[in-house]
């Protein structure tokens, strides 16, 4: 087994990234940006909203407010409590990553637990719950310090540890802190050419079933020498 096996939230565990995408999109054609759910999926899933906002404001360059940050995460937030679910299996993924796993995620310590507590999942992660906001002077993804903060919290090696990941910002995250990385795209907001960007940011392998995880981390752990 590695040593340790971080999996990311949004979109690995909880089915999260399409709603906050919708939020997201709607609350941006009030601000005046036309921009598609798909398209914040496909460009920006991963990121914390502040840094979406940030990209989209260069991008079209159109100045956005920042009362639209709080907005958002109330409205997301709310949508989440009501409409979350888990994505499929992951709990036989979770089961199948030996003794030490945690979370390691963009999301706010807050959103987390509520996610975790929509979806009966709290109790399996017995607190091991890292979010790149507790991290002291961190940077989230696709900066590595979550990552490397979580593996020093469980005693892993980053080398031999493994994160699932469901987006091009988290792989490239991963990879940065020397970690292996199994791509996964069983989310609903995943997309076309999903599978490819996951490569080519850094996974080894990509699996679109939860049910492939523990073949996936068995096979990693066999093949031992890093890409």
């Amino acid at each position: 087994m590695p040593d340790l096996v971080i999996f990311d939230c949004d979109g690995v565990i909880v089915d999260s990234e399409i709603i906050a995408a919708t939020v997201e999109a709607e609350m941006l054609a009030e601000a005046g940006v036309a921009i598609a759910a798909e398209d914040i999926m496909a460009r920006y899933a991963g990121l914390t909203f502040r840094d979406i906002l940030l990209s989209v404001e260069r991008d079209a360059q159109v100045p956005l407010s920042a009362s639209l940050l709080d907005r958002c995460h109330a409205e997301v937030d709310r949508r989440l409590a009501t409409e979350l679910n888990a994505i499929d299996g992951v709990e036989r993924a979770i089961a199948s990553a030996g003794e030490r796993f945690c979370i390691a995620s963009n999301s706010n310590a807050d959103r987390i637990a509520m996610m975790l507590r929509k979806t009966g999942l709290a109790d399996l992660f017995d607190g091991n719950i890292y979010s790149a906001f507790d991290v002291p002077n961190g940077k989230p993804k696709p900066a590595p310090d979550v990552f490397l903060h979580a593996a020093r919290a469980m005693g892993a090696e980053p080398a031999r540890t493994i994160v699932i990941e469901d987006s091009v910002h988290g792989v490239k995250a991963a990879k940065a802190a020397g970690m292996r990385v199994i791509g996964f795209t069983g989310g609903a907001h995943s997309w076309p050419g999903h599978a490819d960007a996951l490569t080519e940011a850094g996974a080894e392998t990509v699996v679109r079933r939860h049910a492939d995880v523990p073949a996936t981390i068995e096979a990693l752990m066999l093949w031992n020498e890093p890409v």
